[in-house]
């Protein structure tokens, strides 16, 4: 019998009740180090002050508006969010990732049918990606993520992470755009090297075709910079924000030029819910901290700290460890083939420490950007401390199942 809530998750049986900082407690109160951050949604962490303060001040005044009205704060956070990006001139407030993603299609396709050039409606994309789970993000994205969901929708052109040569030789007159990840998160933490990301620009300004980037999950501070593609040095024509712009509450966001926003006109788009009070009040109070002075450079200082450690956890578990994957915060651990990243979070679990796992058999490290040295530290010995039992358990094994060979050689009279 199905239950009531619909089985689509294979969850931990672990009671949380309250979370604070970079830490998550069950009704045990046993406390858990959260490198996962909700898929790297929790940017400052779980509970953080400044959020509460805004989101409890809001409530107390207007949860929700139409947006045939003004709404409270709206108009200031995405003036502010279109000088920070440095690129953008206009905004559109939505609530989840994949709806930003879905926004900046439907900008790309009508920015060239409002020229006239409706016939340019195709989409490059690229294996392993991960766009979100609508149609039209899912037909875009990897192509395991399709199945049983089958035709995919028309009007995207998959080709290989990193081939130059494919990319150019999928373009067509009918080509309105290249969208990308710059970082790869659920293909396996993988960033796109400098000159593939700046060869991809140049196809653009060449063919006259759209450069459209998903940081959802790379956005927000994620990698150092408070854009990803700004560690490229590209202009991008579209970006697409989500989980750390609201850093857990859920809201996002599609950046655009003015060139292509101006396509965009009364009634062509809209969210009953995007750009709500509550929601612009949480992103307002996540951007105020992220402008803070020293908030990046000590993202980039804890990072590269963190990488430190973790490539002296793969020298000594070079037997399992493949390669550190990903950059500044969002950093992966390729394991080898003989360790399944799955069953690695769960002895993860074991040492109460929560991380995930991606594509390419990846642990997925993605903690909250406020951690410290010394929460590093602690995350290191956990991991190193799971890896340890993994061993251990897979050595006893191996020793059970070499015994049990034993006993069937001497009654066969082979030993």
């Amino acid at each position: 019998m199905i239950p009531a809530l619909l089985p689509l998750y294979t969850r931990c049986e672990i009671d949380f009740t309250h979370a604070l900082g970079v830490y998550v407690f069950d009704k045990n109160n046993n406390k858990y180090l959260d490198f996962s951050s909700g898929y790297a949604a929790l940017a400052l962490g779980h509970c953080h002050p400044k959020m509460i303060e805004a989101l409890t001040n809001q409530a107390k005044k207007v949860w929700h508006l139409s947006n045939r009205f003004k709404i409270p704060g709206l108009l200031e956070y995405c003036e502010r969010l279109v000088k920070v990006s440095a690129f953008a001139d206009t905004v559109f407030m939505a609530n989840s990732g994949a709806e930003a993603v879905e926004c900046m299609i439907k900008m790309g396709r009508r920015y060239f049918s409002a020229q006239g050039k409706a016939h340019k409606y195709r989409f490059i994309t690229f294996e392993a990606a991960f766009h979100g789970r609508t149609m039209a993000c899912i037909s875009a994205g990897s192509s395991d993520k399709i199945k049983g969901y089958e035709p995919p929708l028309d009007g995207f052109d998959r080709v290989h992470w990193h081939d130059i040569s494919a990319v150019k030789a999928a373009i067509t007159d009918a080509t309105a755009g290249i969208i990308m990840e710059p970082v790869q998160g659920e293909g396996g933490m993988r960033a796109a090297d400098p000159w593939f990301m700046k060869e991809i620009e140049k196809i653009c300004r060449d063919n006259g075709i759209l450069l459209m980037l998903d940081e959802v999950q790379c956005g927000m501070g994620r990698t150092g910079y408070m854009f990803a593609y700004q560690m490229y040095d590209v202009k991008p024509d579209l970006v697409a924000l989500g989980k750390g712009i609201g850093s857990g509450f859920p809201v996002s966001a599609c950046l655009a030029t003015e060139a292509v926003g101006k396509a965009m006109s009364p009634h062509t788009h809209g969210s009953t819910f995007g750009g709500n009070p509550l929601a612009v009040a949480v992103a307002s109070s996540v951007l105020d901290v992220m402008t803070e002075t020293n908030f990046l450079p000590h993202v980039n200082k804890v990072s590269a700290y963190l990488k430190t450690r973790l490539l002296e956890l793969k020298e000594k578990h070079f037997d399992y460890i493949d390669s550190i994957t990903g950059v500044a915060l969002m950093t992966g651990i390729k394991l080898k083939d003989n360790v399944d990243a799955s069953i690695a979070t769960e002895f993860c679990i074991d040492e109460k420490l929560l991380s995930t796992y991606a594509s390419n058999n990846v642990l997925r490290i993605t903690p909250p950007l406020i951690i410290t040295e010394a929460h590093c530290d602690e995350a290191v010995d956990k991991f190193d401390k799971a890896l340890v039992k993994m061993h251990s358990k897979k050595a006893m094994t191996v020793k059970k199942v070499k015994k049990g060979l034993t006993k069937v050689k001497q009654k066969l009279g082979l030993v």
